[in-house]
């Protein structure tokens, strides 16, 4: 069980280290073994984003009163540049959790996106970042009625809550279009959607060739579903609004800290590995409510 931080950190890096030993060989890294290990570093950051500590200067400052964990921390400077270097491993763990969740198998899924602002609306013109290389643009956010400098984060949840995939893409990209690029590496799958996901074309294309049920809510002016049947897609759209909840008020993953693209890349591969990641402590946990991920992070 879990009764303080210092229990959870430990259980972070028992897991993460296990994974990574085994991902090593994968991964060839260049030079000698570093005092702080790699995967110290990685459970270090997921730790920190579990806290919502996602400034490298806030999180050091934090673990730094846990130097008996970590002792051999990092500075700032070093930490970054090594944190970048292993956003590829951090992905890798990720989908590594994910193949060892039983509730990966789940068929049934939603899909949803997140805006994710890169730089304020009024100091785009004379931002220095490499942003409009990387895709950045000018895109509204319906459902907060303002608009955007930035991407969009296009997420496939299962009805348990679990994070299966995702898609980085400009924050103009019609959810349709995103959405149905992201369920064309799926099969097997019943999806439900909000009205931005409706196309019959698109809907019939992913049945015929990927085995997957697209679930939207009918536009005012086309025939409605029975009243059960609303009430069942709202109830299924909860679970979406609660992982947003999550990766927004936990996770922090609205709110832009990097300055490149691949410095963002980083931050969201450590913020969905850390979901990812909770989740599967909470099952080897043996707890019933596994989406109550906070908990872990700030024990009581």
């Amino acid at each position: 069980m879990i009764h303080d931080f210092d229990d959870f950190c430990l259980y972070v890096y028992v897991i993460v280290d296990d994974i990574y030993r085994a991902l090593r060989p994968l991964l060839r890294r260049p030079g000698p073994e570093p005092e702080f290990s790699d995967s110290e570093l990685l459970a270090v950051c997921l730790i920190g984003e579990c806290k919502g500590w996602d400034k490298e200067t806030e999180l050091l400052s934090n673990m730094a009163a846990h130097r008996a964990l970590f002792p051999q921390l990092p500075g700032q400077s070093r930490f970054n540049r090594r944190r970048r270097n292993l956003m590829a491993a951090m992905n890798l763990l990720r989908r590594v959790l994910l193949a060892q969740l039983d509730l990966a198998q789940d068929r049934q899924c939603v899909i949803d996106s997140l805006p994710v602002p890169v730089v304020q609306f009024h100091l785009v013109p004379t931002s220095t970042g490499d942003w409009p290389a990387h895709g950045a643009d000018f895109g509204k956010v319906s459902t907060k009625k303002q608009t955007i400098f930035g991407y969009k984060l296009h997420l496939l949840i299962t009805l348990g809550g679990l994070i299966l995939d995702f898609a980085l893409a400009p924050a103009s990209a019609a959810d349709l279009t995103v959405g149905c690029e992201l369920l064309a590496e799926h099969t097997d799958l019943a999806v439900v959607a909000d009205k931005g996901y409706i196309s019959a074309a698109k809907a019939a294309d992913l049945q015929q060739h990927n085995r997957i049920r697209l679930l939207t809510l009918p536009r005012c002016n086309q025939q409605q579903l029975p009243p059960a049947l609303t009430h069942l897609h709202n109830a299924v759209r909860q679970i979406i609004e609660t992982v947003n909840g999550q990766l927004t008020e936990q996770f922090h993953i609205e709110t832009n800290h990097a300055h490149s693209f691949w410095g963002l890349c980083t931050r969201l591969y450590a913020k969905l590995t850390a979901h990812t990641l909770c989740i599967y402590i909470n099952r080897q946990l043996g707890k019933p409510d596994f989406l109550q991920i906070k908990a872990l992070a700030f024990p009581i």
